[in-house]
């Protein structure tokens, strides 16, 4: 089930804690991030023990407008990952909320 960007917005705001991974570009992460976890969706692969540790918990995934999210959520999920939300929109649709 994926999340929408206010949903995630009240969620950072309430200072909740949660489970940020952003699966774009170091380049991109610079210019502007929300404080996820880099960690860029190429490297995924080569970094699951990195995140091992939340296998059973909720786990949100962004990108710049959801598409590499998503394709990092189906890759989690295949990888035993139980609870993989990805963020719809991306950083693009949480920039617009301003």
């Amino acid at each position: 089930m994926d999340i929408t960007v206010e949903e995630l917005k009240q969620r950072i705001e309430s200072g909740e804690e949660i489970n940020l991974i952003d699966v774009r570009e170091d380049y991109e992460y610079e210019a502007d991030n929300i404080g996820g976890v880099l960690i860029p969706l190429g490297d995924l692969p080569h970094r699951l023990s990195e995140i091992d540790h939340l296998k059973e918990q909720e786990v949100l995934v962004h990108c710049r407008s959801g598409k590499r999210s998503e394709t990092a959520q189906r890759f989690m999920q295949s990888q035993g990952f139980t609870n993989v939300r990805n963020v719809i929109g991306g950083i693009l649709a949480y920039n617009e909320l301003d």
